[in-house]
């Protein structure tokens, strides 16, 4: 058996590895539950990103960026700020915001209170570029997720989502 990223089974180890039995390997439903999740998310967020990008000229990463940021009442949000929203490391957002600044869709400027830190904010670019963006968005989620799934099963979802991101000690934002 050839082992993927995504294996979770004792077959994907090396030889070099010894064998405990302590672990508590996923079973095989487990596992093809795990591999569909995977493969799911994976698909859904590359038909998104491909959608977006030929609807509206945007990524789901820019897309990303201008919720954060449209849904501040301010328009704006520190680096760090969107560092923590999005899950991504303080580079990421600084690389990203660059290229979002080079199509106008926000602007930096320094933070008052730090002179190290720094202000991203929404321009009326950025503003136009997620109206246009979003229609076509919420069209492609109903129809990717929601459309085939009753009112019970999304609750239910919501339910499982709720437990997983509990568990983890993660936020339910």
């Amino acid at each position: 058996m050839i082992s993927t990223i995504h294996d979770v089974s004792p077959n994907c180890y090396s030889a070099r590895v010894a064998e405990t039995n302590d672990i508590p390997w996923l079973n095989d439903d487990e596992q093809r539950m795990w591999r569909q999740w995977m493969g799911l998310n994976a698909e859904l967020l590359a038909t998104l990103n491909r959608e977006m990008q030929a609807d509206a000229g945007l990524s789901t990463s820019d897309y990303q960026v201008l919720v954060v940021l449209t849904d501040s009442a301010e328009g704006r949000a520190r680096v760090s700020g969107l560092a923590s929203s999005l899950q991504w490391e303080r580079s990421r957002v600084s690389h990203h915001v660059t290229r979002m600044e080079k199509r106008d869709l926000v602007s930096r400027r320094g933070c008052p209170d730090d002179g190290r830190g720094a202000f991203v904010r929404v321009t009326e670019t950025g503003r136009a570029a997620i109206a246009r963006a979003a229609p076509g968005h919420v069209r492609a989620v109903r129809r990717l997720i929601f459309d085939d799934l009753t009112a019970d099963e999304i609750s239910q979802l919501g339910e499982i989502f709720h437990r997983l991101r509990s568990r983890a000690g993660w936020s339910d934002e």
